[in-house]
């Protein structure tokens, strides 16, 4: 099995070269410190399966991951982490990744996980699977106090204007603010922003 590591963290690079190779069905036929360079790489040597990082300059692995899959829809990819957000994992899946696995994982793990991942199956790390199927309860305590009485108001089905007025603000700034909220809780609309609301309070 070819592979190729894909990490702007040369040490780590080089760690997981070492360690792989030592697996008798696995050649590590060269590492990328970002995703374009991940690009070139697979044009002058197509790997069977890819460890990508997800944050790394000029090209990150969720893009990357999503140009590959376009160009070679064969190739294995598993993102290799240490973030388990639950946004970051839905994204690389979206993208085209067959398995997500956190940089804590053993090599061992890894090495048992591409076989997996080259022999057709999706692989996720233990943790990243709770991540999924139990996302932890989110909170407000991110917003201000400002934030959150907007945030009740519009729960309670009140419009920019009706906001306005009971707080003494411009439609402008309550507008403003309304997409500040809606960045920090993720979320799309205000029917989504009400929804959480009352599932958080």
């Amino acid at each position: 099995m070819k592979i190729l590591i894909v990490d702007d963290d040369p040490l780590i690079c080089q760690s997981l070269q070492v360690l792989l190779s030592r697996e008798k069905d696995m050649l590590v036929i060269g590492t990328a410190k970002n995703g374009a360079e991940a690009l070139e790489k697979c044009e002058q040597e197509l790997p069977d399966a890819i460890l990508m990082d997800i944050r790394m300059p000029v090209m990150d692995g969720i893009q990357a991951t999503r140009e590959i899959k376009k160009r070679w829809p064969h190739v294995g990819i598993m993102m290799l982490t240490t973030f388990e957000d639950e946004k970051n994992i839905r994204l690389a899946l979206l993208a085209g990744a067959k398995g997500y696995l956190l940089k804590s994982a053993q090599v061992s793990t890894m090495a048992e996980h591409l076989r997996a991942l080259n022999a057709g199956s999706s692989v996720l790390d233990a943790n990243v699977l709770k991540t999924l199927t139990q996302p932890e309860k989110q909170d407000l305590s991110e917003l201000t106090p400002r934030e959150k009485d907007i945030l009740e108001l519009v729960a309670q089905g009140c419009s920019n204007r009706e906001i306005a007025e009971q707080l003494f603000l411009s439609e402008g700034t309550i507008r403003n603010t309304l997409s500040i909220i809606l960045e920090k809780l993720e979320v799309r609309d205000r029917t989504q922003l009400a929804i959480y609301y009352w599932k958080n309070r």
